[in-house]
C-alpha cells in the first residue's frame, strides 16, 4: 500500500498518533490484567512503527489548496 501525503496532512496524522500513542500508555500503566495490557503493548508497537515510519517518509509538497480542488 503506498500514500501520498501533503506536508500539513503528515503533521496532522503524526499529531494524532502521538496523542493516541500517549493514551495507550496512560491506560497500559492502569491496567493490571496481564492479557489486556500484553494485547494493548502489541498495539503500542504497532503505533510506534507506523510512527516512526511516518516521520521518515517525505511528504508531498503540493500545496494543500491544490489537493482540495
Amino acid at each position: 500500500m503506498e500514500l501520498t501525503l501533503a506536508v500539513e496532512e503528515r503533521e496532522l496524522v503524526l499529531e494524532i498518533l502521538g496523542q493516541r500513542h500517549r493514551e495507550l500508555l496512560r491506560e497500559i500503566s492502569h491496567t493490571d490484567h496481564h492479557e489486556f495490557k500484553r494485547a494493548l503493548r502489541k498495539k503500542e508497537q504497532l503505533l510506534e512503527s507506523i510512527e516512526s515510519r511516518l516521520r521518515v517518509m517525505q511528504p508531498e509538497l503540493e500545496p494543500m489548496s491544490e489537493l482540495r480542488g
